[in-house]
């Protein structure tokens, strides 16, 4: 909820849109708004990544840039790319694309080996990362871990490399510094496509528009879902290379589907409505400057937190910080009791084992940071 909950914008939007269409097959035809939200969401996305495919959630979009990344390795005669390397303690939705991709065990465990060809490199919440704010000082070697598996198992038959650009379900993994900009470099020479599941860290997350911005990294393709509609519809999108969208355009039929993919509600008329909504909202109100502008007194208002007695670390990068609790019994078991309590204090936030994440709206003033750091004291302290 970027620009805060119920508003009215978005909800007159949606409700004059479903009196107008309120369905159309997007297998078999488009409508004006799917169009102009597209035109305007690449107002927003990297330089180069100007052509939009969307899709009713960030899992869908995930397994929607699986998919490109297979069709267009095999329209330019390299079918062989099916291997995808993604990382520990990664979250890309619950589709069984992105479960394989996952780093997180739970999402796994019970669903089997998910798909074959999927590599994890390490994760980067290193120990001596602790505390750090924004981008920590160690950690950019492991990025090498693509490097070895290109060694490993050839370069060239990997398909994509996946990653948040700072990993945010886990509990706010900030990149370490040169981190993501070596991956780029890795990807590059040997012929993979970056992919930036951004899901979490766009629109304004990161202090910029996505997080590719943030850090001076340009991936080739990126997911995007959540603040697009302000979460008011269901909404996710792929942001892709034009020559991406090219070549499998062009390799299609002249008459006929060129990309067998897509979804019912892809495109739906009243979630284009949202969108649209919310794009003169994050222009009018300046949402991303906004968030930007908050981030450092949010960032040093987290970190505040440290001197309670069983905080163990605080990572934390523009709009996003997470608090992590010590173990006490099973793990995960006191970071659900501080969750309930601050829910019942009036603060409603999400955790992840025993980490706590905090990433409020943008739209957000320095009385509700204030209200939150206090809440989030008195239940710490309380624990």
């Amino acid at each position: 909820m970027a620009a805060g909950h119920c508003r009215t914008e978005i909800a007159d939007a949606v409700h004059e849109q479903l009196l107008t269409l309120d369905f159309t097959a997007p297998f078999l035809r488009a409508h004006s708004k799917a169009f102009e939200l597209a035109e305007r969401v690449t107002h927003y996305t990297p330089k180069g990544l100007n052509r939009i495919f969307f899709t009713n959630s960030g899992s869908e979009a995930v397994d929607t840039a699986m998919k490109m990344a297979l069709a267009w390795h095999r329209i330019r005669g390299q079918p062989q790319r099916q291997m995808f390397v993604s990382r520990e303690r990664a979250y890309h939705g619950v589709n069984m694309g992105g479960v394989s991709l996952a780093g997180m065990v739970n999402n796994r465990r019970t669903f089997g080996l998910g798909l074959a060809g999927v590599h994890h490199m390490r994760h980067t919440a290193l120990p001596e990362n602790k505390f750090a704010k924004g981008q920590p000082e160690h950690g950019a070697e492991l990025a090498e871990d693509l490097q070895r598996f290109c060694n490993l198992y050839g370069g060239e038959n990997i398909a994509a490399v996946f990653v948040e650009p700072a990993a945010g379900s886990f509990g706010c993994l900030p990149p370490p510094k040169g981190y993501l900009n070596r991956l780029r470099e890795i990807c590059t020479q040997h012929g993979i496509l970056l992919v930036f599941d951004e899901v979490i860290t766009g629109w304004g997350r990161m202090g910029a528009p996505f997080g590719a911005q943030a850090f001076g990294v340009t991936p080739d393709l990126l997911t995007m879902a959540k603040a697009i509609t302000n979460g008011a519809q269901p909404m996710g999108a792929v942001a892709a290379r034009q020559d991406i969208y090219d070549d499998i355009t062009n390799a299609g039929p002249a008459k006929g589907v060129e990309f067998f993919h897509g979804y019912t509600y892809s495109a739906h008329p009243a979630s284009c409505a949202a969108g649209l909504a919310m794009m003169d909202i994050f222009a009018k109100e300046k949402l991303i400057e906004r968030g930007a502008a908050m981030s450092p007194k949010f960032i040093d208002a987290m970190h505040s937190l440290r001197d309670c007695a069983i905080v163990t670390d605080i990572r934390s990068i523009g709009m996003m910080a997470a608090v992590d609790v010590a173990v006490d019994g099973a793990p995960g078991a006191r970071g659900h009791e501080a969750q309930k309590r601050l829910y019942d204090a009036g603060l409603n936030l999400k955790s992840t084992g025993d980490a706590l994440i905090v990433a409020p709206p943008l739209v957000m003033e320095d009385k509700h940071l204030d209200e939150i750091v206090s809440k989030l004291r008195g239940v710490l302290k309380g624990l």
